[in-house]
Order: structure tokens, then sequence, then C-alpha cells
């Protein structure tokens, strides 16, 4: 039988993704402009964004319960379209710049955002995979894309090795909670065994494989390392779009299904303490802010986890606004990063910053907002994305781990700060580079301050829509 109209509104934006770097691919012998490219991957992003109010006004299942259209859904298809926007509008001068094809580079963008919309839409555990391996396949290709440089290489080949490896806990994961099911789709496995032996091995390899994607410590290895190699708006698209896109996924079977909402609530609180002093540990002793910035990624995601383990309403609406504040910090934090780092991405040492508030004020300015944001500074984002995480820990007489938390962003507060007086109260290299700021990068950074401004002074609007009781559709 031939899919219903409705079904095809409801994964709209995928399709548009698709459609977009299927076009693009065509296109790529007979177009020579780059701007061509450019423009045409900017409207392909902004097409799927805006699609996602169409499957929002028409709510449901699509394919036979496969995908699930509601407010959920909506809230990550924005996120993921916002963070496709920005990436390629910040991405075309640093392409420009390291001579690499930007047809192949915004298609690869298309599709892996193609499948991080069905890993935040999938009510099915296959259906997760298939997603998965759409954003995976494409991710590992562009973590690999500056072919010349040595670490571009290195890192595509390590996150495909230990990338393979997490697709296969999870897809074990899948195939023992099927065999004590009889089900994948989420919706229907309320009624399983939570004491099956065989049902917490599978659910616990799913969380393993779901891991490896949000960087959760002890599964977070690849992170600092593919971060720094891969071109660095590839690194930006990494440390936002497939994070929330995995988060999506995890928090989907941890609300819906019972059983995983019993057994990994520990399984989060041990995750969440070891990540998030995994990671600030390791940011501590960084001098390279690519890999300072990475193992920053692992220490918010611990973070998150936080509020996963306080399983309550607000811990949810707490993950959704901090997906957003950190999107925002993350994005503007690497685009700076991208632009200093000149041709062949060599400026990336801590002192390669000094005296920036006189060289590039401007982009100080945002680079030191975004940190601050990170921090949890007030009148950033940050500070209600933790604020909210805090309150969701208390409400659920998490004290131990709340104090950790805290424990944790003193620790961090170091190494953000000393990047911000390094650009603030060092003076400038001599030899350093003072290359403008192209449009476009301006641009980026401009939305990206006004955001974690912003939300940093009203967040209501988001965490009214996350404590929506038809959030999940249900």
């Amino acid at each position: 039988m031939f899919p219903l109209r409705e079904d095809f509104l409801r994964v709209l934006p995928e399709l548009v993704f698709c459609a977009g770097g299927t076009l693009l691919m065509f296109l790529q012998p007979f177009v020579r402009s780059r701007q061509a490219f450019s423009s045409l991957a900017l409207l392909a992003s902004a097409a799927a964004t805006l699609s996602a109010g169409f499957a929002a006004l028409t709510p449901g299942t699509a394919f036979g319960g496969l995908i699930r259209a509601d407010g959920f859904s909506f809230f990550f298809h924005l996120l993921i379209g916002l963070v496709v926007f920005l990436v390629v509008l910040g991405s075309s001068s640093y392409l420009e710049r390291e001579r690499l094809a930007p047809a192949e580079f915004y298609a690869l963008v298309l599709f892996a955002a193609a499948g991080m919309g069905v890993l935040a839409s999938a009510q099915e555990l296959l259906t997760a995979f298939i997603g998965l391996e759409m954003s995976s396949i494409s991710s590992y290709i562009l973590a690999g894309y500056r072919r010349d440089a040595i670490k571009s290489s290195e890192s595509a080949m390590k996150y495909f090795l230990l990338g393979s490896f997490a697709t296969a806990f999870f897809l074990y994961g899948i195939a023992l909670v099927y065999g004590k099911t009889g089900t994948t789709v989420l919706t229907q496995m309320g009624s399983a065994d939570v004491s099956d032996t065989v049902l917490k091995l599978g659910l616990a390899l799913i969380l393993v494989g779901l891991g490896f994607k949000v960087a959760a410590a002890p599964f977070q290895v690849w992170t600092p390392d593919v971060y720094e190699g891969a071109p660095t708006p590839v690194t930006a698209l990494f440390s936002a779009g497939p994070k929330a896109a995995a988060f999506a996924l995890l928090l989907r079977i941890f609300v819906m299904v019972p059983a995983a909402t019993q057994l990994w609530f520990w399984a989060f609180w041990l995750l969440a303490v070891l990540t998030m002093f995994t990671g600030n540990l390791g940011a501590l002793v960084q001098s390279n802010v690519k890999r300072m910035l990475a193992y920053s990624s692992i220490a918010h995601a611990g973070y998150l986890l936080v509020a996963f383990a306080a399983r309550s309403e607000i811990g949810v609406a707490a993950i959704l606004f901090y997906l957003l504040a950190y999107a925002l910090a993350k994005l503007g934090a690497f685009t700076v990063v991208g632009h200093l780092g000149g041709g062949g991405e060599k400026h990336l040492d801590l002192e390669d910053y000094a005296g920036l508030a006189q060289r590039q004020p401007f982009a100080a300015a945002a680079l030191s907002v975004f940190l601050l944001s990170l921090l949890g500074l007030p009148v950033t984002a940050g500070f209600f994305g933790k604020f909210y995480i805090f309150k969701a820990a208390l409400h659920s007489h998490l004290i131990w781990l709340a104090v950790l938390m805290g424990l944790n962003s003193v620790i961090g507060a170091y190494y953000y700060l000393r990047l911000i007086v390094v650009m603030y109260m060092r003076e400038p290299r001599e030899e350093a580079a003072c290359a403008p700021f192209p449009a476009a990068v301006s641009m980026v950074l401009t939305i990206c301050v006004l955001g974690t401004l912003y939300f940093g002074l009203f967040p209501n609007h988001v965490i009214s829509f996350a404590l929506s009781p038809g959030l999940f559709g249900r």
C-alpha cells in the first residue's frame, strides 16, 4: 500500500535534506561556482528547518509506526536545522582557504543531518539504527575531508573503527531486546520483564552504543583526536548535531521504555560522574584550544547525564534547554577557532590567542561570551542550562550528584577563564596574524552571541515548551 500524504509530511525535513544533498552531487560536474553550492546548501538547510513545521502540524506516527512526529521531534528538527545552517554558512571561507571541494562537503553535511533527523523522530529501534548509520557514514568521511592532512586521516580512521564497534554494540543490543520482547517498537515494550537478564544485557549494549555517540566516559576516547584532526567546521557539527540527535534517541528510549527507565538509573549516575571528571580534568592540561574544547564537550555530556539520572519532567526540560544553549556556544567557539587557525590549522595553541582582544576585539568578545556560557555564568544561556539541571537533581534528591556537578563546574572555570585571560591580558605575538573575519563568519558569530544572550535572559519559552504534556505525543 502506498504511504499516506501525512507520512511524507512527517518526514519532510529528512526528505528535503536528502534532496538537497542529491542535487548538490548531481550539479557538481556542471557548476564551478563555490558560491552557488554554498547558496544551494543554505537554501536546503533553511527549507528543511522550516518544513519541520509541516510535520508539527500533522502530529502522529508515519510508515506503520516507525517514525513519530511530535513536539519532541519538532524541537530537535529545529535544533539540527539551525546547527546545519550555521555550519554551512560559516564553512564557505574555510573550504576556500583550504582548497576543499564544496559540493561533496555540503552534500555530506545534509545527508548527515537527515540521519540525525531520523534518530530524533525514530519510534522503532531498527529505524533508529538506520538513522544512526546515515549520520555516521557521512561523519566518517567528513572527519577525513582534509585528505592531505595526516591528522585528518588519522581522526577519520579512529572514528570509523571505534564507531563500527559502537554500532555493533547497538545492533546486538537491539537483537537481544527483540528476542525478549518480541518487538522493536518502543511503545510496545511496556510489558517487558525488568528482571530478565537478557533484557538487561540488551539495554546495556544499546546504552554502550549511544554512549559512544554522546562521548560519555569511558567511551569518549575518540573525541579529542577526532575533534582535533577533523576540519574545524566538521568539529563544530560533531559537537552539536550528532550529539544532540543521539541524546534525543537516548531520551526517547529512557522515557518510553519502562525497563530502561528503571535499569539505566545507576548507569546514568555513574556515567555522569565519570564523564564530568574525565572531561574537565583532561581539559585542564591542554594547550591546544581545539583539544581543550573537545574535552569540554565530554564534560558537558556528563552534565546532561545528571539530568537523565533525575528521571523527572524538569529533567527532560533541562536536557532540551541545555542542548540548545550548548549548541550555540560550541558552534560559535569552533567558528572562531576555525578562522583563527589559519591555513592548515596551524595556529591552535593557547599562546596564539595572546592579545586577541587587541587584534580582533569582536572575535575575542564573542569567544568570551561562548566560554562564559559553557562555564554557566549569569546572563548567558549556559547559566539557566546548569540551573535547571541542578534543580532537577535536587528535586530528585540526588544531592551528591549535584555536589559533584558543582565541583566540576569550578574545575571547568579554570580552563575557560585561562583562555579569556590570555586573550585580554597578554601581549600579542609579533608574528600573530590579523586576518579580518568574512561577513558570513561574522554573521554566524552574531547569531550565536545573540542566541546565547537571549536565552540567557528569556529561557521560559523553551522551558514551557519542553514541559508541555504532549511533548512525546502520548
